[in-house]
């Protein structure tokens, strides 16, 4: 998903901008701004990861924004005036796109935006303190990952190899947002599974991978609140 802020100093060409990314998939436009400096007060507080920047603006152009915005927001500028290209582009941004903007060239530059975030979010590997010491953990490895029974506030992670490893306190919302989003799904208030370990899905059970008791495999027990997510990442 594409969580994206304009920013244009011309209501008009806000409107537009707008009425164009409500027709593209995926997209959700978060704010929209017509001023640079209350954009730049409120930009890192958003949960977006492109912003849509119009380069002649009154005050502060759209190069100057760019480069005052932290490195994990996408650009994509937008200008009536080609001469701006050689700078846009020296700004490292995902895209240039020329007014008036047509919705087939605005598709392009999101699309050259999803493959951006979408690498920017591949995690290798976790560091966090376990019951070993500060480790490194390559995610790659994380097959399923449960509420310590010693201590809730501590999670035990076990391995594909079936190694186990403790790691302390850390609650679930956080160490999500340190693996990969689109290879960890939460099951219930408890565990968490790599989509990689699931065998088989229904709407209240998964079947994993895991071995367990006997010629058994692990079986989790689905949570009412976590269904429609776990559906939505399976495209149901």
């Amino acid at each position: 998903m594409i969580k994206c802020v304009i920013l244009d100093d011309e209501l008009l060409a806000i409107s537009y901008l707008k009425l164009l990314c409500e027709q593209i998939e995926n997209v959700e436009v978060v704010k929209a701004f017509n001023d640079p400096k209350i954009f730049l007060n409120e930009i890192d507080n958003l949960d977006c990861n492109v912003c849509i920047l119009d380069i002649e603006m009154s005050g502060m152009t759209g190069l100057q924004v760019a480069e005052l915005i932290s490195g994990s927001k996408k650009i994509i500028f937008t200008t009536a005036y080609k001469e701006y290209a050689a700078e846009a582009f020296d700004l490292n941004v995902v895209d240039y796109v020329r007014k008036p903007i047509k919705k087939e060239r605005l598709i392009q530059a999101f699309d050259k935006a999803k493959e951006l975030v979408a690498n920017s979010q591949r995690k290798d590997f976790i560091e966090w303190n376990t019951n070993i010491g500060k480790t490194i953990i390559f995610t790659d490895q994380i097959v399923y990952i449960k509420t310590s029974e010693i201590d809730s506030r501590d999670k035990d992670i076990i391995l594909n190899d079936g190694t186990s490893i403790v790691l302390k306190n850390l609650n679930f919302k956080n160490l999500l947002e340190m693996l990969p989003s689109n290879g960890f799904a939460q099951v219930n208030k408890k565990e968490v599974i790599a989509l990689s370990a699931i065998k088989v899905f229904s709407t209240n059970e998964i079947i994993t991978t895991i071995p367990n008791e006997g010629d058994n495999f692990l079986k989790l027990q689905i949570g009412d609140t976590y269904k429609s997510s776990l559906m939505e990442m399976f495209g149901k």
